[in-house]
């Protein structure tokens, strides 16, 4: 069988569409799972005691959770990791809460 030129490269155009089109549909997968993660992690952390809404800046990347804020206590630091760690989904947690008292 031969194949001329131009339907070699027809194919080789469709097959690049076709790579191209899971990229795509993986990109919209792993942003909507992380929004997800991301919204489940912010209620967990906002409805704890020791956490008490401390963690008011949480973001999500390809399943890895990143923490911003500050908590009260050691404790309180601990279990922002341990509450964001239950989340379905949720790879790794990089917990970046400081310990203290609010700056003024």
């Amino acid at each position: 069988m031969i194949v001329s030129e131009r339907q070699a490269r027809m194919k080789s155009f469709l097959l690049l569409a076709l790579l191209l089109s899971g990229n795509v549909i993986f990109a919209q997968k792993t942003s909507s799972s992380d929004d997800r993660i991301s919204d489940q992690v912010r209620m967990r952390l906002a409805g704890d005691p020791d956490v008490k809404g401390g963690a008011d800046d949480v973001t999500v990347a390809a399943g890895v959770v990143t923490i911003k804020g500050r908590v009260d206590t050691d404790r309180g630091k601990q279990k922002a990791t341990k509450l964001a760690k239950k989340i379905k989904g949720v790879k790794d947690v990089d917990n970046e809460l400081i310990v203290g008292p609010p700056t003024q």
